[in-house]
């Protein structure tokens, strides 16, 4: 039986553009990025990076983990944040559910 990639979704999306627009805030290019992230044990290539900024590649939780210390920022800088009405929402829901 054939499988269908699953889809990237909302977050994926934005995730995907902030990754991209800290990378260049920052004056990196991808093979930099790529070689920064592999030096914190995470080997990652420029075209792993090229491939999720154009959101053509899903981002795993340590993928985007390690990049988000290889730009300096804490990993929820590269997340949305959910809102009441947006299409987070019901991620908000659920995780005010666990945290209490």
């Amino acid at each position: 039986m054939a499988t269908r990639p699953v889809e990237i979704g909302p977050a994926g999306l934005h995730a995907a553009r902030a990754i991209e627009h800290l990378r260049l805030a920052r004056g990196l290019t991808q093979q930099q990025l790529a070689v920064r992230c592999t030096a914190l044990d995470r080997p990652m290539t420029n075209t792993a990076l090229s491939r999720t900024e154009r959101a053509r590649r899903r981002c795993d939780i340590d993928d985007l983990v390690t990049i988000a210390v290889a730009l300096g920022v804490s990993p929820s800088a590269v997340l949305p944040l959910p809102t009441a009405h947006g299409p987070l929402s019901h991620a908000a829901d659920i995780q005010g559910v666990l945290l209490g």
